[in-house]
């Protein structure tokens, strides 16, 4: 453990303090290596979360960092307001966005399609001037070794429409143990079989001396065992259980009886009063 508890001292009325469950927060205690954030969108979980970032310092990935971030400028402003409160101080991990994580892998992506048009470029120059071999491996040789060591770090497949596995590659690329890692919707870009995956390299990691804080809507991801839940749909903010999620309770119910949850739903429309109301 290092992050212990987070207290908000202090506020304005204007967002993000406008939020209930930041108007109402006042104290969260982490009880955990592995806390999840649960909530409906809107309700606040992000914010918190990126205002905890702001409030530890946290590098960012694949964004600018978020004291020089624009669009963070109110999620700062809550960083100000929380008091963390460290078993032990840890300026290691970092935070990262769902939205973050597609925008860094285009770049990568991008900056890897730009080594290998180099270097064919150079080769067809040094072909085209009948230049020794030596030569042109002394030109390539450091741009394959640049995209040798991207596609070791972060796996061959870098675009946004790839699979998985290059996403859980650049997460652990990062990881270093002993840090706190902050991470919103990581199920973004997930398949259930890579949510299982990243299950496990929590689990490692947290063997590592990592602690975890996640808003999550994914209900493989919040069965991590002996997990902290915050739900933000309940005023003030408070832990839950897995079993009394409403994430989970909806989840199970369409899996036990797809059909007739969508006959219903489609019959009725997907209102207010007909969602997770399914009747047996």
């Amino acid at each position: 453990m290092h992050l212990e508890a987070i207290a908000r001292q202090g506020g304005d009325a204007a967002f993000p303090f406008s939020v209930p469950a930041i108007r109402t927060l006042k104290q969260l205690a982490l009880d955990g290596p592995v806390t999840f954030f649960v909530g409906e969108n809107g309700s606040g979980k992000s914010t918190l979360l990126e205002g905890i970032a702001a409030a530890a310092r946290l590098p960012a990935v694949g964004s600018p960092e978020v004291q020089q971030d624009n669009t963070l400028e109110a999620q700062r402003r809550l960083g100000n307001a929380l008091r963390l409160s460290w078993a032990k101080r840890t300026t290691r991990g970092f935070f990262l966005r769902a939205e973050d994580l597609f925008g860094f892998a285009k770049r990568l992506a991008r900056l890897r399609a730009e080594l290998i048009l180099e270097k064919l470029e150079a080769a067809q120059q040094y072909n085209a001037s009948g230049r020794s071999d030596g030569a042109l491996g002394l030109k390539l040789g450091p741009l394959h070794a640049s995209i040798a060591e991207m596609e070791k770090r972060y796996g061959a497949e870098l675009d946004a429409n790839s699979h998985g596995e290059s996403f859980l590659k650049l997460f652990q690329s990062r990881f270093v143990p002993g840090g706190l890692y902050l991470r919103d919707e990581p199920e973004a870009p997930l398949s259930p079989q890579s949510q299982l995956a990243l299950l496990a390299m929590i689990g490692d990691m947290v063997s590592q001396d990592a602690q975890f804080i996640i808003a999550t809507h994914s209900p493989l991801l919040l069965a991590f065992p002996n997990a902290q839940i915050y739900t933000f749909d309940r005023l003030p903010v408070q832990a839950v259980a897995y079993e009394d999620l409403d994430h989970v309770r909806i989840t199970r119910d369409f899996l036990n009886a797809p059909h007739r949850y969508l006959n219903q739903i489609l019959q009725k429309g997907p209102g207010p009063e007909q969602r997770g109301q399914v009747k047996g």
